[in-house]
């Protein structure tokens, strides 16, 4: 028992020593004899050059620190997994810059499963979130554990796309695992863990910190095949993840929206660079040579029945409101319906999923 506590304490401190970087954590359990509790000693710390905090910091450690760290592990039952480990996702251990140790709750082959990373807009369109819900769902039905980071509007989507067929999902988060961030997935969190894993490589009662964000985004990028950016702004976070995806020579893949759209810049940015432009699940599946039965998308759990037939005046109040957002003046001025109906025709059309309300009294159309 005391060899396994022994055991447990030098990954936590292996784990939470600033700057340490995979390269340097292989180096030193090398020089240690494949040990990471012999890495610890003083003669594998002269033998291997570290970062200087890292250096420092695994010489004299954090001992409150330490401690409070496994008081954590042992209540939530959370692991950490060295890059030296059989379990280390083997796709992440190959890109530059990959963290040490990563801080697990769940399911350790998840992390190794194939992956596919889905990454957007905090504040996506109706229409892009139940895009991302929809692919999602595709993905895993085919077999994909969908990876995203927790954060509102596209990753929030895509992880329950994947949960809505019982699929796999990760989340990697900019945070300790201690905490959910944002407070509002503490649910969707746990559901993650349940049929996935959440991870990270911040240690716990980390905050989220603005720069951890990126950091965690090459992590996103790092665990999968390829990365599917579904709606992004000129300037989102989600094209670091795409650009760290190439730079790994990841396949990159951008679905386009309207011309109009602020959050269809950044998709447009990427398939200008080289992105695979994506109209439907199966394009991505064919770039990554996954072939999927026919029955097994359209009969997994989940699959929804088509959408019921609409009278001729609905079909023409949806060819008039297209794929651009209108008014309820702008529809009758097309259609040369009354408002009033116009207005009660929307609300059917809300209430049975095909469009949805937007801000300023305008309407979109959903997929």
């Amino acid at each position: 028992m005391l060899a396994r506590m022994d055991a447990i304490r030098a990954r936590a401190l292996l784990a939470r020593a600033p700057g340490l970087g995979a390269e340097h954590l292989r180096a030193l359990i090398a020089a240690a004899g494949g040990d990471p509790a012999r890495a610890l000693q003083p003669r594998a710390l002269r033998e291997v050059q570290l970062p200087p905090a890292a250096h420092r910091f695994l010489g004299s450690p954090d001992e409150a620190a330490i401690e409070a760290d496994l008081v954590w592990l042992a209540a939530s039952g959370a692991h950490i997994i060295l890059c030296t480990d059989p379990d280390y996702p083997p796709l992440l251990g190959e890109t530059a810059g990959a963290p040490a140790a990563l801080y697990l709750l769940g399911s350790a082959p998840a992390l190794a499963s194939p992956q596919l990373a889905m990454v957007g807009s905090r504040s996506p369109t109706p229409s892009g979130r139940e895009t991302a819900r929809a692919f999602a769902a595709w993905f895993a039905r085919a077999g994909l554990t969908v990876t995203s980071g927790l954060a509102l509007g596209i990753d929030a989507a895509s992880h329950e796309g994947a949960l809505s067929v019982e699929g796999l999902t990760v989340a990697v988060c900019g945070t300790g695992l201690d905490r959910v961030y944002p407070a509002e997935h503490a649910a969707l969190a746990a559901r993650i863990r349940a049929r996935g894993a959440l991870v990270s490589e911040f240690p716990p009662r980390t905050a989220p910190l603005r720069q951890h964000f990126p950091r965690r985004n090459r992590i996103i990028s790092g665990l999968a095949l390829g990365t599917l950016v579904v709606e992004a702004a000129r300037h989102s976070g989600s094209l670091i993840t795409a650009r760290l995806a190439a730079e790994s020579g990841r396949e990159v893949f951008a679905i386009p929206g309207s011309i109009h759209s602020p959050v269809s810049r950044g998709c447009h940015q990427l398939i200008r660079d080289g992105a695979k432009l994506v109209e439907e699940a199966a394009d991505v599946l064919a770039e990554l040579r996954i072939s999927v039965p026919k029955e097994t998308l359209t009969s997994a759990p989940g699959s929804l029945p088509p959408p019921p037939a609409l009278d001729k005046e609905y079909e023409m109040l949806l060819d008039a409101l297209g794929f651009e957002p209108a008014t309820i003046d702008v529809l009758v001025a097309r259609t040369r319906l009354a408002s009033e109906s116009v207005a009660s025709m929307l609300l059917i059309l809300e209430l049975q999923g095909r469009v949805a309300a937007l801000p300023g009294g305008r309407y979109g159309r959903l997929p």
